[in-house]
This record gives C-alpha cells, structure tokens and sequence, in this order.
C-alpha cells in the first residue's frame, strides 16, 4: 500500500508528484544509492529500526559513489522520522534513496546532472511469506556469481549493484524457489539475493564476511549482536558451499526479510526441515525488541512520537 506524502529534496509532495525524469542518470545507468528501514508497530506507537546506522551507511555510500549531496544523518533522520508520522504508519518499509538525476547523459555524471533525496514509505509485509518465518523458505545455489572485490563495490548499497541480486532471484523463481543463494568469485557461499547468510552446524554459528562480496548488513549485526547475548559461538569464515547440505540450520537476515529461517537448499532438507532452536531463539528476542515488548537495551529503536 503506498502513502500520501513523500519527503523529496526538503519538501513534502504527493505520492503522484515525485515523478524522476526519463533522462535520468540513475534510471540509465544505475548511479543511485538507498536503504531499507522498517518502523514497528509498539505500545508506544512507530519506532525506526536502527535508524541511525541506516542513515550513515547512507552516507558513506554517497561518498563512495561520488555523488554529492546536501543533507546529513541529522536531516535525514528528522525527514525519516516526520515522513512515517505524516503518512500515519503504525509500520512501515522506509526508502531513502540519493541518485543522480537528470541533465546530461554519458557515465560521467559528476557535475553534470542534478542530485535527488528523496524519502518514502510504505506498508509491506514479510519479504519471503507470513509463513517463512516459522515454515522457513527453499532457496538454490544460484548459478550467478556475487561480484568480484575489484570489480563493483559489494559494501556500498548502490542501485546498480542489485542488477546482480536480480538475476539472482529471478532464477530461483523460475525455478520454484523462493530466493536464491550466490557464491562469491572464488566458489565460497556469499549472501542471498538480498539477505545475509548464517549457517549453523552443531553449536557454532558461521557466516562469510566482507571478503566474499556481502553487504554488511545492519539486521546482520543486529543477529550477531543476539547471538553473543545467548553465548553462541559465531565464526567469521568462507563458507563452503556444502555445508549448507549438512547444516542443522540456516537463516538470513535483512530488513525486509527480517530473520527467516530456510528449510531447504536445492531440495535437500535442513536440520528439521524448518526452524530450528537458533534460530527461534534469535528470531525471539529480535520480535520481543522491535515489537516493544522487551526492553531496548540496544537503543535500536527510535519512536516516531517520541520516547
């Protein structure tokens, strides 16, 4: 369900109104960086998951990028949070997104094209099903590769490095599965189309890092940060692509997926075949957080009507 107000470079305008221009550098040419936010639903009305660490990344990815822009977390944040109230969301998925608009085409787009920010939101619910976060989803090995280090940036959260995660998910669709799952450039497991990975064999959790192309995830923290609370090793490691097959459990994490659990990979069974006691412990106290129902010892959230 869309909403009525959307914040576009200072200024609120109609969902209708914030039109881009066909010439658009971004819409040819992918030079565009963004995020995704959720706000929950909690006693004391929406709050912003992690709004700051979202707001930063942004940041950081403009810089890498070189597209240069007027704004700092501070506005953004202040924009996010008066965006989620205007549009009376008790929870929602939030887009902030910084692309290089129109004015000249040709790749080299630094002064030479205008700069947009623009902030909307909307209603979505889970990513993968209402049911995959305790069903689990089947996801494949897809057959394209993450990129390679050198090649684009993995860390940096720009539009057109989803190209890639696109062909990634439309493969597993077309195959009947319900995400894909890519290898990094040298054959170790990377992320899904759009979640981080964790892969749990006996009590030790492991997950790839930076190098295997990944982006660094701040739901993906948010795990790790839940798994040390419950003293479970976690090991920083390429990980082989058949230890899928034999983990006791899997699940990826990202805001719009959340913690989901997965139940297959290429038709071979996980663990129980769901979700496993991990994952339910991580996917607990997650929920409890976010839904305003346990303590926010963290400071993840930030509530839109004030503390």
């Amino acid at each position: 369900m869309t909403a009525e107000w959307i914040w576009r470079n200072g200024e609120f305008v109609g969902w209708d109104d914030a039109t881009v221009h066909v010439s658009a550098h971004a819409l040819h040419y992918g030079s565009s960086v963004f995020e995704g936010i959720r706000a929950y639903d909690t006693p004391k009305g929406p709050a912003v998951f992690r709004l700051r660490e979202h707001t930063e990344r942004l940041m950081h990815g403009a810089r890498v990028m070189r597209i240069d822009h007027d704004y700092d977390p501070d506005i953004l944040d202040r924009a996010i949070i008066e965006t989620v109230r205007r549009n009376g969301h008790e929870s929602c998925y939030i887009r902030p997104i910084i692309f290089r608009g129109s004015g000249a085409l040709g790749l080299e787009g630094r002064g030479r094209t205008t700069t947009e920010t623009v902030i909307f939101t909307m209603e979505w619910g889970r990513y993968l099903g209402a049911e995959a976060i305790e069903q689990g989803v089947d996801v494949q090995i897809s057959s394209y590769r993450r990129m390679a280090p050198d090649t684009h940036l993995a860390l940096v959260k720009a539009g057109g490095n989803y190209v890639n995660s696109q062909f990634v998910s439309m493969e597993a669709h077309d195959n009947g599965f319900q995400e894909g799952i890519a290898l990094d450039v040298n054959g170790y497991v990377s992320e899904g189309a759009g979640e981080n990975i964790f892969v749990i064999m006996g009590d030790v959790v492991y997950t790839p890092g930076a190098w295997s192309s990944i982006l660094m995830g701040i739901t993906r923290d948010s795990a790790l940060t839940i798994l040390k609370s419950l003293d479970v090793e976690v090991r920083f490691q390429p990980v082989a692509r058949e230890m899928l097959y034999m983990a006791d459990e899997i699940f990826f994490t990202g805001t719009a997926a959340e913690v989901t659990p997965v139940k297959s990979v290429d038709r071979i069974s996980i663990g129980c075949g769901g979700r496993g006691p991990i994952t339910k412990a991580v996917q607990d106290e997650f929920f409890a957080i976010t839904a305003g129902e346990k303590a926010d010892t963290y400071n993840w959230l930030t509530h839109v009507n004030g503390s």
